[in-house]
């Protein structure tokens, strides 16, 4: 590194704060707007992922200045909190009609002397962070990182070849990690298709392989749930399915005292990482000997229960797999703000997620949230007692559960596999940027 040469972002780079809101107005431009979330959430940005972007307008000045383009680096620069300021990403193709929403700023590098994957990385090093964390202004709730600020961010240069080098060697970590991802989205996608199929449509397999209910098969009316069941099948409350649930322990952070027991918990916020579309960090904590009881088994579910944003309901659901378990070389509970729950039946594990997650997709469990000091909570037990489905025969959850087992488990090999990747490259970065480790090669 002692050759590399520091540079101000300014020199090497255009730097615009975004003012784009996402309000749509007549007569301006129709965009999709890539928002704070779409930043903070991805690591790099692509043509298919612009797809999901909201629908928004602006004006032909502001889409003049905030299109996106390859090369381009976009960062969050306004949040509640300081860990929430600076994060990036890359912008990894040529965005038709796509802008930068605010709240974020647009850095276009300058390609003879600046590659921006290169700076998308060094953004994500603890050199950066903290130079975000001692820089960022704002009074109340509010952090936010101004124009100058952003301006002076400085740099570590090496020679542009030797930069893209760089950047395509911790690229191609997270190209691996975004195909993971994607085959993970598939898999869910085609495991809620066969539920929908299954136990929605009710055209299971019959005895002889044919669609149960499109070949005849009979249909009784249940006066509970006001439509037709399958004949044989019972309608219970989500409670007649769950043999145990347990709270879950926060523990301390080191060890202390009596709290001697290492173990990983998964935090409401963990839940989208164990379902498959994201990378999970659950802490180490130290735990009571006696809270051992609370470790999480095979075919376990976990529920948050505490803690869900304004906009969004608690109640987010995740599976314990074997491969789940194999993520950790330790065991794993839930926090305090989450509760985990054994079921009667194990192989029902899945039949009982997908009713559960019908209820959170549909904002039935809105209606079941009360607010302590501010904070969300779900009133489990009046919502297991009171909500009912129809519960199908044991034979035919028993077939589910083997035809969903392998996807389920080819999702956490593929989570397990990321969470490599991602300490690889996380251990790389630092090296690659202070020169500790060369990249050799064309």
């Amino acid at each position: 590194m002692n050759n590399w040469e520091k540079q101000n972002l300014d020199n090497v780079a255009d730097i615009k704060l975004s003012n784009v809101d996402k309000k749509s107005n007549l007569n301006e431009r129709v965009v999709r707007l890539c928002n704070y979330t779409d930043v903070y959430k991805n690591s790099f940005i692509t043509l298919e992922k612009a797809k999901a972007f909201m629908v928004g307008s602006c004006s032909e000045n502001e889409f003049e200045n905030f299109k996106l383009q390859k090369g381009q680096v976009a960062i969050t620069k306004d949040s509640e909190t300081r860990d929430d300021i600076g994060v990036s990403t890359y912008i990894s193709e040529d965005l038709d009609e796509v802008v930068l929403g605010y709240h974020t700023s647009l850095i276009t590098p300058d390609e003879s002397k600046l590659n921006g994957g290169f700076l998308h990385y060094w953004l994500n090093t603890k050199q950066a962070k903290r130079y975000f964390e001692n820089n960022a202004g704002g009074s109340g709730q509010r952090c936010t990182l101004t124009l100058d600020t952003i301006k002076s961010i400085p740099l570590y240069l090496p020679e542009l070849e030797y930069q893209q080098k760089i950047a395509s060697v911790l690229s191609a970590l997270d190209a691996k990690i975004e195909l993971n991802n994607r085959i993970n989205a598939e898999l869910e996608a085609m495991a809620k298709t066969i539920y929908d199929y299954w136990f929605v449509q009710f055209d299971f397999p019959d005895e002889n392989g044919k669609p149960y209910k499109s070949s005849g098969g009979k249909m009784v009316w249940s006066e509970e749930l006001k439509r037709e069941v399958p004949e044989g099948w019972e309608v219970k409350s989500l409670a007649n399915w769950i043999k145990t649930d347990k709270s879950g322990d926060w523990g301390k952070d080191i060890p202390e005292g009596n709290y001697t027991e290492r173990v990983f918990c998964i935090r409401g916020a963990d839940i989208n990482g164990l379902n498959g579309k994201g990378e999970i960090k659950a802490p180490e904590r130290f735990i009571l000997e006696k809270n051992l009881t609370k470790i999480l088994e095979p075919n376990d579910l976990v529920i948050e229960i505490s803690g869900g944003s304004p906009t969004q309901s608690t109640g987010r659901l995740a599976y314990i797999m074997c491969e789940t378990l194999k993520r950790f070389d330790a065991p794993i509970i839930c926090s305090n703000f989450c509760k985990s729950i054994s079921l009667k039946y194990a192989k029902s594990i899945f039949n009982f997620a997908f009713e559960w997650n019908a209820a959170y997709n549909n904002g039935i469990l809105f209606g079941y949230e009360g607010k302590t000091s501010g904070i969300k909570n779900l009133l489990f037990e009046s919502f297991v007692n009171s909500y009912r489905s129809a519960v199908p025969p044991k034979n035919l959850m028993d077939r589910f559960y083997e035809l969903l087992s392998p996807l389920e488990n080819r999702k956490q090999k593929g989570l397990l596999e990321n969470q490599h990747l991602a300490s690889l490259r996380d251990w790389l970065l630092p090296m690659l940027m202070n020169g500790q480790v060369k990249v050799t090669g064309p």
